[in-house]
């Protein structure tokens, strides 16, 4: 059954159109994810379907009757007083509806006109009666709890519950809009990148509960892994265009690269075939000069080749961002840590000390690429933060190679000067001229215009991939990422993945991107309980024998 159905649409916003008569279908068991470059469109289709923006004449969004939709935006905004635990609790207003209810007839049973009137009595009890089965199936028995249970598990900590949604970061408030969203559990839900955030038990959380969900699910997610996990069929956006493909993320690449070879190799058919008409259409011309009765055939030839259906030669390699991180050889240890412990002091008296690392010793050698990951709040910024010398250890020692010169690319884009321009950043990082830094800008996919803005008005992506140029300028040897995948499209992480892959030099990066994990990293340090595991491999090497530990620890 076909839920939600855009038909022709065309939405232009401003000067620029997103995209031009498109059509799509998403049925009501589906679970979709919609892919494409940065600036697509892919947002601009959520909105469409919800009514924020409208199709151009000629265009119709068409629901099915009783189709209900949730949109769970990228920046969800909700009253700034109320708590974290009330607003996921009235994610699903009927049950506050029901209790109302069921008050109003209570109120009913205790007025002598109900209870003395058999009729009038067994209506209010039919009612009471089926209301109690619609609370008891929408889990209203233990709604509190399950609530709690939700929020726990997208990985909200319980000392927030009852804070004021003000005071919670922008990824926090986004896990109360997907928690309210799959309490209310509309028809369809709409997810607009709900994994930005989430830690590794979060992201897997948020797969079950896709998975689970009885409805259909269109999610936007730059997060391979989550997309081979939870996708049933992928959308692609791309020049305006949205092309549909059954199968996870790893089923679309190998599924696309078939569909495009065919298309070129169709293309390059009727092209020959063009040629060879073409080539008959001229002599038949030169012929007719001297004889008219080639006319006819010229004629017919004519028309043959205008009736061709022409086949659009595919764009194979698309224009990526061109990175490539130099680095060099430097000191073969390129970082020791030899009994560190880092302690938070709790600033009321007699409350017990913070431990966020405790005793932690490795050794990073030159050429190493090593994942250090955890859930939310263990520590991985904190060990970073001393690395950089931004923190002191409470003890032990930090040991950096003598020929080891650090880069740091910050999750939160702190390394960047927000009142610059583009262009004064890469000039003072490079030292070079304004017209060569607008040239190394564009092998980064900025404009000129874009060049001579202010980086405090670039997206969230654009920033991550200038702090990717200036890292390339630092010529670092030693590259230390915190989240350096979490707002870049498919396309630049995979461009990442392979400067990385080339890079002369050693990584220590932070991700919570499994798909990006395993593509780069041959170590994996698992922080936890203030303590550091150590495992050989990518992330799926380290998931595996973690799964083994636990089944093992059970099976105990």
């Amino acid at each position: 059954m076909i839920s939600i159905t855009v038909s022709n649409a065309t939405l232009i916003l401003g000067s620029h159109v997103i995209f031009r008569d498109l059509s799509w279908e998403v049925q009501h068991d589906q679970k979709i994810g919609l892919i494409g470059p940065n600036g697509a469109g892919k947002s601009s289709l959520f909105k469409l379907i919800t009514g924020e923006h409208a199709p151009e004449k000629g265009g119709a969004i068409i629901k099915a009757r009783g189709v209900t939709v949730g949109y769970l935006p990228q920046h969800p905004e909700f009253e700034p007083e109320k708590t974290a635990l009330a607003l996921a609790l009235e994610g699903n207003p009927r049950m506050a509806e029901i209790e109302n209810e069921l008050q109003r007839i209570e109120g009913k049973l205790g007025i002598p006109e109900v209870y003395n009137n058999a009729k009038a009595l067994e209506r209010a009890l039919d009612a009471q009666h089926k209301l109690l089965e619609e609370y008891e199936s929408l889990g209203g028995l233990n709604y509190t709890s399950r609530v709690r249970e939700l929020l726990h598990g997208l990985g909200l900590p319980e000392s927030d519950f009852e804070k004021p949604i003000r005071a919670l970061s922008g990824g926090q408030k986004k896990l109360v809009g997907l928690a309210r969203l799959m309490l209310a559990r509309p028809s369809v839900l709409l997810l607009d990148e709900p994994d930005n955030h989430l830690d590794m038990p979060g992201k897997a959380y948020l797969e079950k509960l896709i998975n689970d969900y009885p409805g259909a699910v269109v999610i936007i997610s730059h997060d391979r892994y989550i997309l081979d996990a939870v996708a049933t069929h992928i959308a692609e956006i791309e020049d305006g265009r949205i092309t549909t493909f059954g199968g996870n993320y790893t089923e679309y690449i190998i599924d696309k690269e078939e569909r495009l070879a065919r298309q070129e190799e169709l293309y390059q058919i009727q092209r020959r075939e063009i040629g060879r008409l073409e080539m008959a259409l001229t002599r038949y011309k030169l012929w007719t000069q001297f004889n008219d009765k080639f006319a006819s055939r010229m004629h017919a030839m004519e028309a043959r080749i205008e009736r061709i259906e022409k086949i659009e030669r595919p764009v194979i390699e698309r224009r990526k961002m061109d990175l490539a991180l130099n680095g060099w050889r430097g000191s073969n240890q390129v970082l020791e840590l030899d009994r560190v412990k880092k302690v938070f002091a709790h600033s009321s008296i007699g409350a017990q000390d913070r431990v966020i690392l405790d005793n932690i010793n490795f050794l990073i050698r030159h050429g190493e690429r090593v994942g250090l990951i955890g859930a939310n709040g263990a520590g991985k910024s904190v060990l970073l933060r001393l690395i950089l010398g931004k923190e002191q250890p409470t003890n032990g020692e930090i040991k950096i190679g003598p020929s080891v010169k650090v880069g740091y690319y910050a999750q939160e884009h702190e390394t960047l000067d927000f009142n610059q321009t583009l262009i004064e950043a890469v000039r003072l990082a490079g030292s070079m001229s304004e017209s060569n830094a607008v040239s190394f800008l564009i092998r980064y996919l900025f404009t000129y215009q874009q060049a001579t803005q202010r980086i405090g008005s670039l997206s969230g992506g654009e920033r991550s991939r200038l702090q990717l140029a200036l890292l390339v300028l630092s010529g670092a040897n030693f590259l230390l990422l915190d989240e350096p995948t979490n707002n870049l499209d498919i396309a630049s992480a995979e461009v990442l993945e392979n400067a990385l892959n080339d890079f002369n030099g050693t990584v220590l990066v932070i991700s919570h991107d499994r798909y990006f994990l395993d593509r780069t990293v041959s170590r994996i340090f698992a922080l936890e309980n203030a303590g550091i595991t150590e495992s050989v491999g990518g992330y799926s090497d380290y998931a595996a024998r973690a799964a083994i530990h636990a089944n093992g620890q059970k099976t105990a």
